[in-house]
This record gives C-alpha cells, structure tokens and sequence, in this order.
C-alpha cells in the first residue's frame, strides 16, 4: 500500500510540476516544490549519466586499445557528457524562476552552473579531438592534460550554493520525491 501511495505522490508531484512549467509560460512563476521537483528531475539523469560517461572514460585511459580507438571513444564520451549538461541546463531553464526570495538569481546559479560544465565538457571534447595518435604517449600524456583541466573547470563550475539561501527551497529540495 505505501508503494501505491508514493507512486501516486510521485505522479501528482510530476502533473503538478508539468502544470507549473504551462503556467509559468502564462506569467505565473512555480512554486518552490514545483521548481524543486522539476530541477531534480533535470539534474538526476544528468548526474546519472555523467557518472556512468566518468566511469567509461576511467576504463579508456586503461584499456587496451590504440590511440586512435581511444581518441575516438572519449571524444564521443564528452559530447555526451556536452549533451547531457545542455539537456539539464534547458530543463533547469524550462523550470522557470521560483516563486522565493531570490528566485531570479536562483535559477540563473543553476542554470551558469551547468552551462559552465557543458562549456569544460568541450573544451575536453575539442583538446582531445585536436591530439595526434602518431606518438602515443604524446597522445596519453594530452589525455591526461585535458582531462586534468576537464576536472578544474568542472570544480569552478560548480553551483556556489552560499549564496542562494531560500529556506523554501532548502525544504522543497529536501520534501520533493525527485530530490530523494
């Protein structure tokens, strides 16, 4: 029975964030549960799919394969790393701005974040791209270089959550099923 409910919780929540998102296109901003809800939505196929693209690069830098059969596969790894992080910045801004204190500089922290770590997912994407395979451990050392830089850009771009205190959406963001 508390399956039943909590999936029947989990689609009211998700009619109700699809309902906010209409109504924001008609002037109405979403509610904090609502913005909560749909940005949690957006960012755990991201987080789920930038963890399994993290864990298929690991498995390049050690496999057996040449440098061209790697270039190839981590190139097209960080496009979609690229593709995932621009997919869940358009969601974050399909939310909308919360209907909280700050909601305007809410979203828009959400939404540099993640556009941000698209920007470093190509950058890693176009280095790698540009690398010779002749010498491969020129090539390897390249990789690494990239994808070291890849890792500081990525930590800058994350979102600076001091400044973006809405009690609101601190308790959306713990209440909202998406967000478990």
């Amino acid at each position: 029975m508390r399956t039943c409910r909590a999936s029947a919780a989990g689609k009211f929540t998700v009619v109700l964030a699809t309902i906010v998102v209409v109504l924001a296109g008609c002037g109405g901003n979403p509610s904090p549960r609502a913005w909560a809800a749909t940005v949690c939505g957006a960012l755990t196929p991201w987080r789920s799919e930038i963890s399994k693209l993290t864990s298929s690069t690991d498995e390049q830098m050690t496999a057996q394969t040449t440098p061209a059969q790697a270039k190839e596969n981590l190139v097209r790894l960080f496009a979609g790393a690229e593709q995932a992080s621009e997919t869940a910045r358009r969601k974050v801004e399909q939310a909308g701005v919360p209907e909280t204190d700050n909601g305007e500089a809410i979203s828009a922290g959400f939404r540099s974040s993640l556009e941000r770590m698209r920007d470093a997912y190509g950058r890693a994407r176009d280095t790698i791209d540009k690398l010779s395979t002749n010498e491969p451990a020129a090539f390897y050392d390249g990789v690494r270089a990239a994808v070291e830089t890849l890792n500081k850009e990525y930590d800058a771009g994350a979102l600076d959550t001091s400044q973006l205190n809405s009690e609101e959406l601190k308790q959306a963001f713990d209440e909202v099923p998406e967000c478990r």
